[in-house]
């Protein structure tokens, strides 16, 4: 047996086989695993089967058809989770995914959102090496509380 692409550990038609021959896949994690392995295999009527109807707008088959003469796939890290259970109406999986494309490596992070719909998990949309939330910073002036939670000002004390 082979093991899946998806790097689920367990053999492809335990794994995302079913999924590629039109079983719903229960989570959206599994939904996700499931459109990488098509990739791999070049399954695209999967791809399109688990699009909604505004992602299939973006999708462009014959692209996706010409890329994959030179792609070979190396990998997918799923890095995070959001919701996207079985009794979930919506969720987010966090993933990276490595290919080979004309001979260059590259990875590409991405935050794809998925919806269920009459049963099925359906990607919508992805933020593709999105940046993470911005960091706050705030400046302590000197005669300011100190933020350690002393009582003094700062300038006496961390500030010192």
């Amino acid at each position: 047996m082979d093991l899946c692409p998806c790097g689920s550990g367990l053999a492809f038609d335990q794994c995302c086989g079913p999924y590629l021959d039109g079983k719903l896949a229960p989570t959206a994690e599994a939904v996700m695993r499931s459109r990488y392995t098509a990739y791999v295999v070049g399954n695209l009527d999967h791809l399109e089967r688990t699009c909604t109807a505004n992602a299939l707008k973006e999708f462009d088959r014959a692209d996706i058809e010409r890329f994959m003469v030179d792609a070979k796939w190396l990998g997918l890290d799923i890095l995070n989770v959001e919701n996207g259970g079985p009794d979930d109406e919506t969720g987010q999986v966090d993933f990276t995914f490595h290919y080979r494309h004309k001979g260059e490596n590259y990875s590409q992070r991405e935050l794809a959102s998925f919806c269920k719909k009459d049963g099925a998990w359906l990607y919508q949309d992805s933020d593709v090496n999105g940046k993470g939330k911005p960091v706050q910073v705030t400046q302590i002036g000197r005669n300011d509380p100190c933020p350690c939670g002393s009582g003094k000002k700062y300038k006496k004390c961390c500030g010192a």
